[in-house]
């Protein structure tokens, strides 16, 4: 078993100015699934959640990077989706979108962990890849 970890951390404000300035920077990083979730919530933490999702994608692709390397894939931000999970108290939860790296995870027995925290001016992530058995 192999584990390996990712963190990123973004200012909400860069997230924010690319969502209100850049045309179509939010349907180039986060999902249909993803972009309903978040602007459901409270106003007021829109673009900290959005910053938060941003974080995590990234610090899952810095975590997965040499096992995609070695197997000749790569991943972009829509071939990952995070959602809160009703179940687990509203912990996010980690879906790969992609077919090539979903059937990667599969063979090689990847778990894929996140956690997501944000303030008022930044938004940090830390992922755990778990690849193999214990």
């Amino acid at each position: 078993m192999h584990i390996y970890s990712g963190t990123d951390i973004i200012e909400v404000s860069r997230i924010k100015d690319a969502i209100e300035n850049t045309n179509g920077f939010k349907e180039n990083i986060y999902s249909k699934n993803e972009i309903d979730n978040i602007d459901a919530i409270r106003s007021d933490m829109k673009y900290q959640r959005y910053a938060g999702r941003f974080a995590a994608k990234e610090a899952i692709y810095k975590a997965m990077s040499k096992v995609l390397i070695e197997n000749n894939l790569s991943m972009n931000f829509l071939d990952v989706e995070i959602l809160n999970s009703e179940e687990l108290n509203r912990r996010p939860i980690v879906y790969i979108l992609n077919e090539s790296i979903e059937s990667l995870c599969e063979e090689c027995e990847i778990e894929i962990d996140i956690s997501i925290s944000h303030i008022s001016d930044n938004a940090i992530a830390s992922a755990i890849v778990k690849v193999g058995k214990e």
